[in-house]
This record gives C-alpha cells, sequence and structure tokens, in this order.
C-alpha cells in the first residue's frame, strides 16, 4: 500500500492501515466499509475511500474514479447487510458546520428502519 496517499494522525487512514480495530463489511483496493461505533440505525457502516482526502471539498476532477466507487460500494454495503429492497440513506457531511467529525471523506450509509423526512428533526422540507 502506498502511504503517500495517507494521513498518519488520520483515525480512517489508521483504520485502512489496520492499526485501529474496526467491523469492515466491505473492502476492495479503492474502499473501506466499516461498522460505525455509535449506530443510529440498525444498520450504520461508514464508507472511506482507502486513499486520504479530506472532506468533499477537496476533491478533484482526478477524483471522480473514487466518488464512483463509494457510490458503487454503497450498493454492495446495502446487500451485504440487507437493506437493499428495503431501502437506505446514504449521507455525507462535509465541513464544520455539517457535523464532519473525521475530516476524512466518509458516507454514512444507515437502514434497517423507517426513515423520517426532513432527516433531522427541526429542518424545513426542502421536498417538492
Amino acid at each position: 500500500m502506498n502511504t503517500t496517499f495517507h494521513n498518519p494522525e488520520c483515525l480512517f487512514c489508521r483504520i485502512v492501515r489496520g492499526e485501529i480495530p474496526a467491523t469492515v463489511v466491505y473492502r476492495n483496493e479503492h474502499v473501506l466499509a466499516f461498522r460505525d461505533i455509535a449506530p443510529a440505525a440498525p444498520q450504520h457502516v461508514l464508507i472511506i475511500p482507502v486513499r486520504h482526502i479530506a472532506s468533499l471539498s477537496d476533491l478533484q476532477p482526478e477524483d471522480l474514479d473514487i466518488a464512483g466507487h463509494i457510490l458503487l460500494a454503497a450498493r454492495q454495503v446495502a446487500e451485504i447487510t440487507g437493506v437493499l429492497d428495503s431501502g437506505y440513506r446514504l449521507v455525507f457531511n462535509n465541513g464544520p458546520d455539517a457535523l464532519q467529525s473525521v475530516f476524512h471523506i466518509h458516507g454514512h450509509l444507515t437502514g434497517g428502519r423507517r426513515m423520517g423526512w426532513p432527516p433531522f428533526p427541526g429542518e424545513a422540507s426542502i421536498h417538492g
């Protein structure tokens, strides 16, 4: 593994390198998916690129490939966790105001129960 693309201080990079244990649900050469330690739903899996990219705002045109791999991995994770047919939510928090707590791109795949709308209590609905 080329460590040039990893941040030695990043929690998720340390999980990718196997320095911190995680319950891995899915992995390939581009992405790693593991269970959230504080699940917000019966199925709650984080999907991250194995290469360190701090936030969605840091994506560059040359990262189009990895963005696609993350979305395809979501489908695989949904199938593995049994929520592909019933439905799931994929959420990316970007930046401090969105409460991104680990600055390594990660999508939260949640499912296994009926989700509400709006997704967070107190927010105005943008559903048209």
